[in-house]
Parts: C-alpha cells; sequence; structure tokens
C-alpha cells in the first residue's frame, strides 16, 4: 500500500490548474466585455475551461473527502493538486469529456482518481466519498445560474448570460449522469457499500461497460428527450430559460457560423 506523506507540494496548487483558471478568467472578460472579435471563440473557450475547472473540482472533492475518511495515501498521489495531468487516464478524464460538449453539449462524467477503499471504514464513508464528486456539479451549477435565480441579470450582458447558461447545462447533464446507480458510476458508488456481497460480485463483471451502456441508451431518441427533457426542467428550476441554454449552445459552437435569431433577441 501506498506510505502517506505530509509534504507541503503533495497540496500546492498545480501551475497547471492555475494555468486554466487563468484562461477561464480572461475569456471570460473577453465574453463580458465584448472584447473579442469572434465572440463565439471567447464563449468556447471560456464555457470549456470553467469546464474543466469543474473536472477538476469534482475529483479534488473525491480526493478530499477520501483523505479526510481514511485514504491518507490521497496526497503522495499528487490528487489534492488540482492537477488533472495527475488522474488516472488524462484522455478519459479530460480529453473525453471535452469532446462530448463539443459534440453533444451533454456533461460526461470525467476524471478518475484511485482511491484504496480498504483503508475507509464504515458505509456512510465509502457513500459519501463517491457522493462528494456530482454533489460539486450540483454546487458548481447553482453557482453558475445564480444570476438566474436571484434575478439579477440587469446589466450581464447576453453572451455572457448564454454563455453561463450552456455551462450550467452542461453541470446539471453531469450530475445526472453521475448520480445514475449504474455500475462504474458514482451513483451506484453511493449505493454499493449497502448491497450484499453477492449482489456486488454479479455485478462487477458489467461495472467497465457502464458508462458506455448509458451512452449507447441516449441516442436513442426516446431516452435522449427524455434525459433533456429532464436537464431542461431543472435548469427553468433555477431560473434559467430555454432559450438562454439553447443560445449558450449555438454561440459555444461558433464554427457553424451566427446565429442571427439569438443575435437578434438577446
Amino acid at each position: 500500500m501506498t506510505t502517506a506523506t505530509s509534504r507541503h507540494s503533495d497540496r500546492r496548487i498545480s501551475p497547471v490548474f492555475l494555468g486554466i483558471l487563468a484562461v477561464t478568467a480572461v475569456t471570460g472578460w473577453a465574453t463580458w466585455s465584448g472584447f473579442a472579435e469572434q465572440p463565439g471563440v471567447a464563449v468556447f473557450l471560456f464555457v470549456t475551461a470553467a469546464w474543466v475547472v469543474s473536472l477538476c473540482l469534482h475529483e479534488y472533492a473525491h480526493a478530499r473527502t477520501a483523505l479526510h475518511s481514511g485514504d491518507i495515501s490521497i496526497g503522495s498521489k499528487g490528487y489534492l493538486t488540482l492537477n488533472p495531468l495527475k488522474y488516472t487516464h488524462a484522455l478519459l478524464s479530460i480529453v473525453l469529456p471535452v469532446i462530448f460538449v463539443i459534440m453533444g453539449g451533454i456533461g460526461l462524467p470525467g476524471g478518475a482518481v484511485f482511491i484504496e477503499r480498504g483503508r475507509i471504514r464504515g458505509r456512510w464513508r465509502h457513500s459519501l466519498v463517491s457522493a462528494a464528486g456530482p454533489l460539486t456539479n450540483v454546487l458548481f451549477a447553482v453557482v453558475c445560474t445564480a444570476p438566474f435565480w436571484l434575478d439579477a441579470l440587469d446589466g450581464v450582458p447576453a453572451d455572457f448570460r448564454f454563455a453561463l447558461a450552456f455551462l450550467a447545462l452542461l453541470q446539471v447533464s453531469a450530475a445526472i449522469l453521475n448520480f445514475l446507480p449504474v455500475p462504474g458510476l458514482d451513483g451506484y458508488g453511493v449505493v454499493e457499500p449497502w448491497l450484499s456481497y453477492e449482489v456486488k460480485r454479479q455485478v462487477e463483471p458489467f461495472a467497465q461497460f457502464g458508462l458506455l451502456a448509458v451512452f449507447a441508451l441516449l441516442w436513442v431518441p426516446q431516452v435522449n428527450n427524455v434525459f433533456f427533457d429532464l436537464v431542461d426542467t431543472l435548469l427553468r428550476w433555477l431560473g434559467v430559460d430555454d432559450f438562454s441554454s439553447y443560445c449558450g449552445q449555438q454561440l459555444y459552437r461558433f464554427w457553424q457560423g451566427e446565429n442571427e435569431f439569438c443575435r437578434m433577441t438577446g
């Protein structure tokens, strides 16, 4: 087993994460101020960088909760630095979720931190470690939609409002997918400690195919419609109208050309 370490460098915020945060801030400012010559490019960079930030925070929440639950090996693995390059598989953790955002506007559960579950005692702690990640997406969605449900949109530029709405859509979809009790997803990790050994043994071989099965189902039009109806319902509950999230996605896909309808009514 990995030995514990108390080196300060194990908890120091990574320059990689700070760089991503800087890109988020600069492109967010460009989106707000209208400084960018092509607003769609600024929105694309802002939403993508903010999405990667949320992925890092998602995994940090898993790691931090595991640390306080008994897995003292977390620090030595670099998970407390918020560096996405420290995750189990950088392609699955960052690149693939970004590709899914670009292709389908859906928040793919990404990231992977290896937690030594044998160090953690108590079913509630195991469940909390799994729930910490998607709860971060929920919190991120609440922050993104705050101007909407606080009725504080006066003075907020249309492009920035659209970008926040689309970013909120990604967070809500990621939270829903992560909380599904499907093997391989965080939702299953929440309920797994409460299942019998026999059930867990039977389910274990299918864990590696859980996420693939979910996305295969999302290609079914009826399932896809139900899923996005749920996402839209939650967004409306948070004060985000369908128009804002739609225009946010259209603006994000700047390579498709400017959407005149969103520009005229924004």
